[in-house]
């Protein structure tokens, strides 16, 4: 039996379907890894350029070493961005509640009508709000003026231990938001209301039975 000659075209589409086959690319870098390497590879001829023997006589060294400064700039500004709300020093000794009487629907309300308007740090910041006058309102936490929102989050956590990590996302999202001059989002506060709808469906832990214990002694 004899086989027909197999033309030039048909052969390299026959060699370019066998090449596409996953096996011949299970090394090859992801397109992420490419361009982390593009990026060291310029930013290494870039330092090249400005430790090269008379690169500052005809400006090429002057000029990569201002691309190089103004790249630890950008860097440096970015990092201090995102650290900024959670370093923030008033985050830590302001108090998440205002004095005067309030309540956990007041905030609510206050909360719809800033995200309503776009708003979105004082709709978080009232949201948050609401989560704290809630647990009191409930007797989970004792009123305490001055708390803040770290507090709050240690304490709130301590009684309910299943929403200790939401809590401390919520407040992390407040202080971001609120500290660190952040704009917030709608998706942000759509996170706090369901947090703040977790906390109303929340039960408390009850005590321990030397806890118990240790109140009747005192009694005595």
């Amino acid at each position: 039996m004899i086989l027909d000659p197999i033309g030039r075209d048909a052969a390299r589409e026959l060699a370019r379907r066998e090449l596409d086959k996953p096996i011949y690319h299970r090394d090859r870098p992801s397109w992420l890894e490419r361009l982390w390497q593009r990026f060291s590879e310029w930013l290494h001829e870039l330092t090249d350029r400005a430790g090269a023997p008379g690169a500052h006589g005809n400006g090429g060294g002057v000029l990569s070493l201002i691309v190089i400064v103004v790249l630890a700039a950008v860097l440096i500004g970015l990092v201090v961005w995102v650290m900024r709300g959670r370093r923030n020093v008033r985050s830590q000794a302001e108090g998440l509640l205002e004095e005067g009487p309030s309540t956990a629907l007041d905030h609510r309300r206050a909360a719809d009508e800033h995200a309503a308007a776009g708003r979105w740090p004082e709709a978080i910041r009232e949201r948050l709000r609401a989560v704290a006058r809630d647990l009191e309102e409930r007797a989970v936490l004792e009123p305490r003026p001055g708390r803040t929102a770290d507090e709050l989050a240690a304490e709130a956590g301590a009684a309910l231990p299943d929403l200790d990590d939401g809590l401390r996302e919520g407040v992390r999202i407040f202080d971001d938001v609120w500290y660190g001059d952040r704009p917030g989002s709608a998706e942000e506060y759509g996170r706090m209301t369901a947090l703040d709808d977790r906390v109303r469906a929340a039960r408390p832990r009850p005590l321990q039975p030397a806890a118990e214990s240790e109140v009747e002694a005192l009694r005595w």
